[in-house]
């Protein structure tokens, strides 16, 4: 199970809550508003969650303008208490990372010089068992990070044909026994309907070989991660999303990236890696300007969060940063 902005540790802003590799996340975005000069500079934070990052970068630049997005309206709640201290520097959108282009175009917003993107869900989300995220607490099959929306864990649980259940295991979960579960699924569901995530946890527990089933901690992890993409649309939105805040960025504007899966991160990474390369054609002896990079990379590879964060704070474990910068301008 991957988590987002988030989990508490012992020590960071004033409300007591710290997110992920937070120090990090500052040493890369801080910097890019502070340079911006004649205007206030904008930090869109596109994953509000708990606004832990939000109100660091806000102590942190003292001129910056805040705009908050999040598709969970009790994350947006929570977080307009949180950073109701900075007034009007805060504007918080009920809205999925993938409008960013209409976000900003509604409130005329040209242009943003700092992103982050914490992705996957997030510890309150986790905790709140009634939301049903976990396969540690029974409650109703939800996972809906927006509750305003109709699509369940229980409708795909129930509706969806055996072929693309099975599917969804495969590719978002990464389920070896994907069509062993899917049809364990399609069998108990035909019997009364599965309406709970405790029902569910052990209906895969029950339907891996045993063997298995001694190593690599929770099984339904897996199944519970792919129904949670496919309710919430999560890699179809990042898909679009990434362009679209890379598109965003003025030259010195700067993008973080924190997934916590390796389907967020195998997109993420290709993206910006195409963004950061020459495309020159070989046979050609200087660069042409067209075909220069737009981004630099400022993490080699995917960064990973120290010891000492994972030990006091064991849900960042599976974090990985990616972070880049705008160095010219799209032609």
């Amino acid at each position: 199970m991957d988590v987002g902005d988030h989990a508490p540790e012992n020590r960071g802003p004033a409300s007591g809550h710290v997110p992920v590799m937070l120090d990090r996340v500052l040493a890369i975005l801080a910097p890019a508003a502070l340079a911006v000069t004649g205007r206030d500079p904008v930090y869109l934070d596109a994953t509000l969650g708990m606004g832990g990052h939000a109100e660091a970068m806000l102590r942190e630049v003292p001129r910056l303008r805040l705009i908050g997005l999040d598709r969970d309206t009790t994350a947006l709640e929570r977080s307009a208490r949180r950073l109701a201290p900075f007034g009007d520097r805060v504007t918080l959108e009920h809205a999925v990372y993938d409008e960013i282009p209409a976000v900003l175009r509604r409130l005329g917003v040209p242009a943003v010089d700092a992103v982050l993107f914490d992705l996957g869900v997030s510890s309150p989300q986790l905790d709140e068992g009634e939301r049903g995220f976990a396969y540690s607490y029974d409650a109703p099959l939800d996972m809906r990070m927006d509750r305003t929306q109709r699509l369940t864990a229980a409708e795909v649980v129930n509706g969806y044909p055996p072929a693309e259940l099975a599917r969804i295991l495969r590719e978002y979960g990464e389920e070896r026994f994907a069509q062993r579960i899917a049809s364990a699924i399609v069998r108990e569901r035909e019997r009364a309907p599965l309406e709970t995530t405790g029902r569910l946890a052990e209906l895969v527990r029950t339907s891996i070989p045993a063997a298995t089933r001694r190593t690599g901690g929770n099984p339904a992890k897996r199944t519970f991660q792919a129904l949670r993409i496919e309710v919430n649309g999560e890699l179809d939105i990042w898909s679009r999303a990434l362009p679209a805040a890379l598109d965003a960025l003025p030259v010195g504007g700067r993008i973080a990236v924190l997934s916590y899966h390796s389907l967020e991160d195998r997109l993420t990474k290709r993206v910006l890696a195409a963004q950061a390369a020459d495309t020159t054609p070989p046979d050609l002896p200087v660069p042409l300007p067209e075909h220069e990079p737009r981004f630099r990379l400022l993490t080699r590879g995917a960064e990973l969060p120290s010891d000492e964060e994972t030990t006091t704070n064991p849900r960042a474990g599976s974090v990985r940063l990616r972070a880049a910068e705008r160095v010219r301008e799209a032609t």
